[in-house]
């Protein structure tokens, strides 16, 4: 992986440096470097605009709080057993999340030839006990089958700027993909925003308005779940497409594909993870700020750093993006832009 090896001015982006003098951190005992750009005679330290910079706290203790928030201890716990600032874990925790837009940026730099993706959403509490369609603790997931990679986990109210959001992901993520499914459990706006979003003009040369559709090699299917007995009018079929597609897709999904199942065991998992995903407890998030950084921190780690528990591979290893897990020591030397 490639992702910003080459270490540049923070000024000119210039890539030609020289070693200006070194200096070693007392609490890791390690050795760093001041540059000189040989462009326009800047100097800067190595751990310029990283979310190592102005740190002196060893990376390794970091690590061991952030992946243990990320297992299930809530903050207070977190203090407790570590004996450490709730200011500084906080600290962290938005340092370490900046870095989700980087690596969404150079996941979106590659090219693949075929995604299956399953899109969900769960609720969480928000400051206070407030209904659910009050709160903003709901939680988009886009989850690609295979490999597990996950293109998007946003939180706010659940409503059409949250699906929107997500769905603008997505139509990226269409750019560099050649064949696109996506698979959703009854929630229809996920096809309908997509089809708004990236709808194509298809020309046949016939008289009348042309057709919309969407984009060659996407597929949307919706599993409409539960029971119509009680309803009036037709019976919906139990799956579908909500939007006309191009002609020229290939029809290869089976009834049996069409599901989230792999999503619904993930956000099980995230449940057990995430303290502020829990039911019927007090350990919710305090405001959506710092859920959305909680979030951001488990989607680097899920992606980057761990294997899944199913595929035994980490998901961006997976799915093509890089060939190897990022350490801590690595994520935190990488600069965010």
């Amino acid at each position: 992986m490639n992702l910003l090896e080459e270490l540049t001015c923070p000024s000119c982006s210039s890539s030609n440096l020289s070693i200006h003098t070194r200096y070693t951190v007392k609490s890791e005992n390690e050795e760093r470097r001041i540059y000189q750009c040989n462009g326009c005679a800047e100097y800067f330290s190595e751990t310029k605009g990283t979310p190592l910079e102005g740190l002196r706290t060893p990376i390794s203790r970091i690590a061991q709080i952030i992946q243990s928030l990320n297992e299930g201890q809530s903050i207070n716990a977190v203090i407790r057993v570590f004996h450490v600032g709730r200011k500084s874990i906080e600290n962290w925790l938005e340092r370490f999340g900046k870095l989700k837009e980087v690596l969404l940026l150079y996941s979106l730099c590659h090219d693949f030839l075929s995604q299956l993706i399953e899109g969900d959403e769960l609720y969480t509490k928000v400051e206070k006990n407030r209904p659910p369609d009050q709160s903003e603790g709901w939680t988009i997931v886009l989850m690609e089958r295979s490999s597990r990679f996950l293109w998007e986990l946003q939180c706010g109210e659940k409503d059409e700027s949250l699906f929107k959001s997500a769905i603008q992901t997505l139509a990226q993520v269409i750019e560099k993909t050649q064949d696109l499914s996506l698979l959703t459990d009854g929630e229809r706006r996920y096809g309908n925003l997509l089809f708004e979003i990236c709808r194509q003009t298809l020309h046949t040369g016939k008289p009348g308005r042309p057709r919309q559709t969407l984009p060659e090699g996407v597929k949307v299917r919706v599993k409409n779940k539960g029971s119509q007995d009680h309803k009036k009018g037709p019976k919906r079929p139990k799956y579908q497409a909500p939007q006309p597609e191009h002609p020229e897709t290939t029809q290869n999904l089976d009834d049996k594909e069409i599901h989230a199942n792999h999503l619904e065991g993930f956000n099980a998992g995230l449940r057990r993870k995430l303290s502020c995903f829990r039911r019927q407890t007090n350990t919710y998030a305090k405001d959506v700020e710092h859920l959305q950084t909680r979030l951001d921190v488990h989607w680097i780690i899920h992606n980057f750093v761990q294997p899944h528990a199913t595929t035994k591979i980490v998901p961006a290893v997976a799915i093509g993006i890089c060939k190897s897990a990022l350490s801590f020591q690595r994520l935190f030397r990488m600069r965010y832009a």
